[in-house]
């Protein structure tokens, strides 16, 4: 079974993103929260499905919100790299291990 590990930028990232949604409404923030926590528990499941950006790193997209995450794979576990918005600059978090 495979774990997910993230690196240490993500959790700021997530959370200033769940402020911004939770301004507007708290069900929209619950709602993201709860897509991005199913897209990296699809992630981790099946890393395999999702698609490599120019980075070389996999990228799943989330369905309903503007945003998408980086990943490596490695035998035991993913790593989350990046959580950035579809129209961030495409460098931003990419140098990250």
């Amino acid at each position: 079974m495979r774990v997910t590990t993230y690196h240490p930028g993500v959790p700021g990232e997530v959370r200033m993103i769940a402020a911004y949604y939770a301004g507007i409404s708290p069900r929209l923030a619950d709602a993201f929260w709860a897509e991005l926590l199913e897209a990296i528990d699809d992630a981790t499941a099946h890393p395999e499905r999702h698609h490599f950006d120019p980075s070389g790193r996999r990228r799943a997209n989330l369905r309903k919100f503007p945003y998408h995450f980086l990943f490596r794979t490695f035998p035991d576990q993913i790593r989350v790299i990046v959580v950035r918005h579809n129209r961030r600059d495409p460098h931003f978090g990419s140098r990250r291990a």
